[in-house]
């Protein structure tokens, strides 16, 4: 369930009369509980609450049932209960069905509210859902309540409005919801004559039927549509006289009005009695811009990004820079004056604003700025010099795009209030004037200079002592600037429709032919850069951190370099979280582009608390480090002399040659004469868990003793069978020549060395481990064949896990390990006998720490809260022995590592260019095999 559907659902609790029985199951059930697991918990074994009347779900909520007035009591007893401890339960709660009692415990945050009031407060216990929540809406749920209201209100009207429901009718309806919730907002903001007056005009005018509803709001927005100079030859009916002329374009165009059946009436009514005053523009709009999706209704309230996520993109980009520029102003009025002129040319451009939420922040910290200004100079003129018309955006979906327009309204009008007052604000607002100019486009099918046109690239540089500072000065007339950001699409290659790779191929027309190894974002990087080369621009985007990793790295930043930009800021990886459950969201960076290359540079990191740290560098490359503009490539061979690191087998359709445990120890029940075929089988998720699976292994040396076997012939007959099923795939239909077999027969004589693939970022070191040699690896993960142990040294280090957490490619924030892309181009100082010795001494150190804990398995021992003290020991010698090996002492942090790797790995590739030059006749040959220099 989403935040909207348990704020439904917690409501039509509270609603109901107060069975004290129940109601733990039945709040339970409002969080989205399974049924199944409600069922367990009605039944007494699975509930083991030692309170009376109560019920214990595990690491989730303690709840129970008070006699009257002992609702407090029985929340003592709750926090006090052993079970509560035990449990490792967030909430606890106590209700008499008078009042609601409850705290989280983590916080020891408490909540006490009448029982009838629970919906003002389910956003207290959305972390049950699995919902990370913020205070803006945990503190005030209207704007969810008011995305349920309107949704159950817009689909109920496409039920009644089939031909509404078209696509030539639907940018209809989506605007006429949009004059509803404009209508509600002004009722209870003092915009319209009196509070509550839109919704009781309609109360009284139209009847308990619902028959002439609709006759009812048409005349409504008619007489908002009509100038004052026009009503007497209007004709209006009386009760629709009092309402003023709003206009503006939101009520010019006459588009009718949906029928109302007695529902749809009703959800209008109970929408109308909502407090629209205490909407949030940016909340509200992320919310409601899904309801006239189909295909996204579902994700209701999942769209909503916290401010300071938002800001982590606009500070940086423009607003920092706005409140340094106040503070270095203090008192001086012409400076003052010139930062005011400044600001109210700003333009800010989202081309994927969606309802707006970017363009509103930027507008309300842009008013605070100013009214501090303001403040300062005791100006008497406290009016904002800010125009909602330099707020630009494109946006797919219409109804979003409507939602834009209006939340830059309502954003405008509150902060009006904030700054000059009820009465001034609301003298201001109506008629309405011209808001963001917001499209309804595909941003990577238009041209940006058209819809926002740049600005000239005059720009006025501060300087100082040390020469530019790459700040526009407090001198002269300040010039205008347009800042681009937002958080477009990500998509990955595998999901991008063949229209959208054709986009993608259009916007680096002529700069990177590889545009198919890149995500949909990035054609976002590419109209940004044609934007701000040449104009007085920068941008900032929310972008899927990889862009910044593997391949997409050679792709994607030369093309752009080329353009002439450079990264300005960035954010290193972290979760961009909204109001899904699961605590979904997506783990992304933030990379700032400009063409101003006096510009200073900055990297921002998120740390525990999302505490941020902030480095001013020279450069940022890339992959987001301090350095120059390097790209690591994938080699095909290792540069030196440690073990090569291969694909494990592919089976290639023998699923019929693999097996469980089970299985396996069925098979060789039956079969005891197979036990030569049978050998443990693993990939990532076998050897970090710990349960290896098993596969029958035929070479072409033992194939027909195999097929001597009945069921070993058997079964390479399915696999024979599976892979001429696959008729497109002429590797298959090559195999099948081979079915005994998997794709690949790579298998070690002595040692064997498994690398898994995809491990959690979560742990410190990688889980590169041995197994036996005997053991096959799928494809799931690499292998090191007969490797001496010092490789694994190697594997396991700090330095390593920092390496591919870099250049290769993460899925989410999981490490994605390539052995071309990691291992391949790994830098490491030439190794000494010594030195391979003392590594293989600390490989077997981890090996023998992690034995000592058998049976866990690696999953076990390398979780971060329950790492064996002996084994982070070995791994820290391990880290002290190689990190010696490279600059004869410890490295102080993480960022000094990954500068070092870079240093050696630019070196390194210099040096094999130079070998390639010495190595080639004065003819451009390649000199023979054993020819010098």
């Amino acid at each position: 369930m989403n935040a909207v559907e348990i704020e439904v659902a917690v409501s039509e609790l509270a609603a109901q009369p107060y069975a004290r029985a129940d109601f733990p199951y039945q709040f339970l059930t409002a969080f989205g509980f399974k049924e199944t697991t409600v069922s367990k918990l009605r039944a007494t074994a699975a509930n083991t609450s030692d309170i009376e009347n109560g019920v214990l779900l595990r690491t989730n909520i303690h709840l129970a049932t008070a006699d009257a007035g002992k609702a407090n009591d029985v929340l003592a007893a709750l926090k006090t209960s052993p079970k509560t401890l035990k449990g490792k339960v967030k909430f606890i709660l106590a209700t008499d069905g008078e009042m609601i009692e409850a705290e989280e415990l983590a916080t020891g945050e408490p909540l006490s509210c009448r029982y009838t009031d629970l919906p003002d407060h389910f956003g207290f216990f959305l972390p049950l859902a699995g919902i990370s929540t913020v205070a803006e809406i945990k503190d005030n749920p209207i704007d969810i309540r008011a995305t349920a209201r309107l949704n159950k209100l817009y689909l109920e009207l496409l039920k009644d409005n089939k031909d509404w429901a078209t696509d030539k009718k639907r940018p209809a309806l989506n605007q006429f919801m949009a004059r509803l919730i404009f209508c509600f907002f002004a009722e209870d903001t003092g915009i319209f004559n009196h509070a509550g007056m839109f919704t009781e005009c309609l109360r009284q005018m139209s009847e308990a039927s619902s028959s002439n509803t609709h006759e009812v709001i048409e005349e409504l927005f008619r007489a908002m549509n009509t100038a004052p100079e026009a009503r007497k030859a209007a004709n209006l009916k009386r009760w629709a006289e009092p309402f003023p002329y709003v206009n503006g374009g939101l009520f010019a165009d006459d588009i009718g009005c949906p029928k109302f059946s007695k529902i749809a009436r009703s959800y209008l009514l109970r929408a109308g009695d909502l407090h629209w005053e205490q909407i949030n523009p940016d909340i509200f709009g992320s919310m409601i811009q899904a309801v006239a999706d189909d295909d996204e209704r579902g994700s209701l309230g999942m769209h909503y990004t916290s401010v300071p996520n938002i800001l982590k993109v606009l500070d940086p980009l423009f607003l920092d820079d706005l409140r340094q520029q106040l503070e270095e102003a203090e008192d001086n009025p012409r400076k003052l004056l010139n930062l005011r002129k400044r600001i109210a040319n700003i333009r800010v451009f989202d081309p994927a604003c969606g309802s707006g939420n970017f363009l509103v922040i930027a507008y309300q910290k842009m008013r605070e700025i100013e009214a501090d200004i303001i403040k300062r100079r005791k100006d008497e003129d406290k009016k904002s010099w800010i125009k909602l018309t330099n707020f630009y955006g494109i946006e797919i979906k219409t109804f979003a795009a409507e939602i834009a327009r209006l939340a830059l309204l309502v954003a405008e009008f509150q902060e009006n209030v904030k700054h000059i007052g009820q009465r001034e604000a609301c003298l201001d607002v109506l008629p309405l004037h011209q808001t963001g100019k917001i499209i309804n486009d595909n941003a990577l099918g238009v041209d940006w200079k058209e819809v926002c046109p740049p600005l000239s690239n005059c720009k006025v540089v501060e300087e100082d002592l040390a020469g530019p500072t790459g700040r526009m000065s407090f001198d002269g007339e300040p010039q205008g600037q347009t800042f681009i950001c937002g958080n477009p699409p990500y998509m990955g290659r595998k999901f991008q429709s063949d229209e959208q790779k054709d986009e993608l191929k259009s916007a680096f027309a002529g700069r990177s032919k590889d545009t198919l190894s890149l995500d949909y974002v990035t054609g976002w990087f590419a109209k940004a850069a044609d934007y701000i080369v040449g104009s007085n621009a920068e941008s900032a985007f929310v972008t899927t951190n990889s862009i910044c990793q593997g391949i997409q790295v050679s792709a994607l930043w030369p093309a752009l370099f080329g353009i002439g930009v450079r990264i300005s800021f960035a954010y290193v990886s972290f979760k961009w979280s909204n109001l899904a459950s699961n605590k979904a969201g997506v783990t992304v960076c933030i990379v700032g582009l400009t063409s101003n290359f006096q510009k200073r540079r900055k990297i921002f990191e998120a740390g525990e608390n999302d505490e941020i740290t902030v480095r001013d560098v020279s450069n940022v490359n890339p992959y987001l480090i301090a350095g120059p503009d390097i790209y690591v490539a994938p080699r095909s061979n290792v540069p030196d002399d440690r073990t090569a690191m291969q694909f494990g087998n592919h089976p290639y359709y023998a699923n019929a040659l693999m097996l469980t445990q089970g299985e396996a120890r069925e098979f060789l029940r039956q079969n005891p004469e197979a036990e030569g075929f049978v050998r443990p089988l693993y990939g990532s998720k076998e050897f970090i868990g710990g349960l290896a699976r098993a596969c029958i292994w035929i070479t072409s040396a033992n194939l027909d003793a195999a097929m001597s076997i009945p069921e070993i012939r058997k079964r390479v007959e399915q696999v024979r069978h599976d892979r001429g099923e696959v008729k497109k795939d002429a590797q298959a239909q090559k195999l099948v020549a081979t079915p005994y077999r998997f794709r690949d027969q790579y298998e070690a004589k002595s040692g064997l060395i498994v690398v898994p693939i995809v491990s959690s970022e979560e742990r410190a070191y990688l889980p590169v481990g041995v197994a036996e040699a005997r053991a096959i690896v799928h494809n799931k993960a690499f292998a090191l064949y007969d490797a001496p142990l010092w490789n694994l040294a190697l594997i396991a280090s700090r330095l390593h896990c920092l390496w591919i957490g870099t250049v290769c490619v993460r899925l989410e924030m999981r490490f994605s390990y390539s052995n071309t892309l990691g291992w391949n181009t790994f830098p490491v100082p030439q190794l000494t006998e010594t030195d391979k010795a003392d590594l293989t001494r600390c490989a077997e150190d981890i090996l023998l720490a992690r034995e000592a804990h058998f049976p866990k398995t690696i999953a076990d021992v390398y979780d971060p809260d329950e790492m064996p003290a002996d084994l982070r020991a070995a791994h820290d010698r391990n880290d002290e022995t190689l990190e010696r090996i490279y600059i004869g002492r410890r490295f102080r942090n993480d960022t000094e590592r990954l500068e070092k790797l870079f240093d050696m790995y630019t070196k390194m590739t210099k040096d094999e260019v130079k070998t390639k030059k010495a190595g080639t006749r004065k003819n451009g040959k390649p000199a023979e095999e054993g020819e010098g220099a």
